[in-house]
Order: structure tokens, then C-alpha cells, then sequence
């Protein structure tokens, strides 16, 4: 869809398929990049899942199929440049949501704390942290 640029939507409302692990890795990437050609996304996911490019080109159409991406002519060559179409926000939200009950039994302490022992947070990290956390007690306090 050549010369139409519409932002990634992050509409709740939206209802985002959950799409398979090798699917989600390539649309993070896009995600991170906000556009990027297969050999940029073949190069980027390489160190964690090494692919052919036909493999990564079936695994953007297979997204491309869903909605979640499109993609249009580069500026040189042959390459197509492909985009997400929507915020990852929703997806992650879900996917969390979903391990929050499948595998912390809905305990988001556990899931917070074992986070953070996973990957320990800079001090800038515990510094957003704490803000978050007082801005969700402000939240909390302004409804009652």
C-alpha cells in the first residue's frame, strides 16, 4: 500500500492476534526499528534465531496475512520496507496477562519480583519504578 502512512493504531478495543513465538520475535523487531527490509530483520534477530531470508519473508507474510504488518516498495532496488500496523502495547499487555494467570497463578508480585531477579534493574530502571509506583498509588487514591 504505497503512499498511505497511517500510524500503528493502540486502540484496546482492537482485537490483535496473539501471534506465534517466531512470528513475535520478527514483529518486535519491527516494533524496535519501526521499519525494516527481511535482510535487516534477518540480521537483527540472527544472534537468538538464526533464519534463511525465505523463511523470515514467509514469517512477514504470515503477519502480513494477520494484519499486523504491511509493507511497501523501498527506495532502491527490489526490498520492500515492511511496517507494524499496530502499537505493541495491546499484544504485550495480553501475553502478560496471560502468563500473570497461567504461570504466576495471578500473583503479579511473584511475576514483578521474578523479573527483577532475572534482570536486575539499573539504578534509572528502580529510579522509573518507583515513579510508576507512586503514580499507581495517586491512581488508586484519586478513585476512591
Amino acid at each position: 500500500m504505497p503512499g498511505k502512512k497511517s500510524k500503528p493504531t493502540d486502540s484496546k478495543d482492537t482485537k490483535v492476534p496473539t501471534p506465534p513465538k517466531a512470528e513475535l520475535e520478527v514483529l518486535s523487531c519491527l516494533w524496535q526499528r519501526e521499519k525494516a527490509t527481511v535482510r535487516e530483520i534477518r540480521e537483527a534477530i540472527a544472534e537468538f534465531r538464526p533464519m534463511a531470508h525465505g523463511s523470515v519473508v514467509n514469517l512477514l507474510k504470515r503477519l502480513e496475512a494477520k494484519g499486523l504488518v504491511r509493507h511497501e516498495k523501498g527506495p532502491i532496488g527490489k526490498a520492500f520496507i515492511y511496517t507494524p500496523t499496530h502499537r505493541p502495547e495491546p499484544t504485550h499487555r495480553r501475553i502478560v496477562s496471560e502468563m500473570l494467570q497461567r504461570i504466576f497463578g495471578g500473583n503479579g508480585v511473584a511475576m514483578v519480583s521474578t523479573f527483577l531477579d532475572t534482570k536486575p534493574p539499573t539504578p534509572e530502571e528502580l529510579d522509573q519504578l518507583e515513579e510508576l509506583i507512586r503514580r499507581k498509588r495517586s491512581d488508586k487514591k484519586s478513585r476512591k
